[in-house]
């Protein structure tokens, strides 16, 4: 065996471990259904630089990780949906089309040996005209998919973020319910008590069935403390 051989079964360890544990440094987003569409919450100080985007009428997409890496990913998003849509109709544009897009994009980098692999872990939400047709795809590192049903919790602490977040969700829970929910489930990471987290800290958006065409709605800290102080 020549000197200094490693074998692609340890390669792909290294690689899977290096990417984990880049993603598990990111502070928590998580999607959830509520009784009007997806809720997306993630503990965000940053005003200018989102975690949540919308990507089409009614898809959007979330991410933790590496920014400049998932921002890479967003805008090739962006850009497939709109010319998808322009070269056929707007109803051709589908979440699990773009999941499959950045699967391919993430697994070719994931394998490749001439790069390393990217740090980020997204889930793309597309909205149904009912909560039956919801799709929530959360994909990671290394390209795997997994078709999600409710919640969604990605980056730090993740596994006990999302049993407390599981706890109290419903699929009709309300919109400030919810909410409050995700923010408590958010200070429950990691801590023996509870943490109080801001609206200033927060960066929060839904998609919401109620809306026409574009569902995707971004809510301002002004907006969003009222809320969390409701009982």
């Amino acid at each position: 065996m020549p000197f200094g051989y490693v074998s692609p079964e340890q390669i792909m360890k290294d690689r899977a471990d290096y990417a984990r544990k880049g993603i598990a440094r990111g502070r928590a987003v998580l999607v959830m259904s509520y009784a009007d569409g997806i809720l997306f919450v993630a503990e965000n100080p940053s005003t200018a630089l989102h975690k949540i985007s919308e990507i089409y009428d009614r898809i959007a997409f979330a991410a933790v990780g590496k920014y400049n890496e998932f921002e890479n990913l967003r805008v090739a998003g962006v850009r497939m949906c709109d010319l998808r849509g322009y070269s056929y109709d707007r109803r051709d544009v589908t979440g699990r089309a773009l999941a499959n897009t950045y699967a391919q994009i993430l697994g070719t980098i994931f394998s490749s040996g001439g790069e390393k692999p990217f740090e980020v872990e997204i889930t793309v939400a597309e909205i149904g005209e009912t909560a039956q047709e919801d799709q929530l795809y959360r994909l990671t590192y290394d390209g795997s998919v997994a078709d999600e049903h409710g919640v969604v919790v990605m980056g730090g602490s993740a596994d006990t973020i999302g049993a407390a977040l599981r706890e109290g969700h419903r699929d009709d829970i309300p919109f400030d319910e919810g909410l409050r929910l995700a923010v408590r489930a958010l200070g429950a990471a990691d801590t023996e008590t509870t943490r109080t987290i801001s609206a200033e800290q927060l960066e929060v958006a839904v998609l919401d069935r109620t809306r026409p065409r574009r569902t995707f709605r971004r809510f301002t800290d002004a907006q969003v403390a009222p809320l969390l102080q409701s009982s």
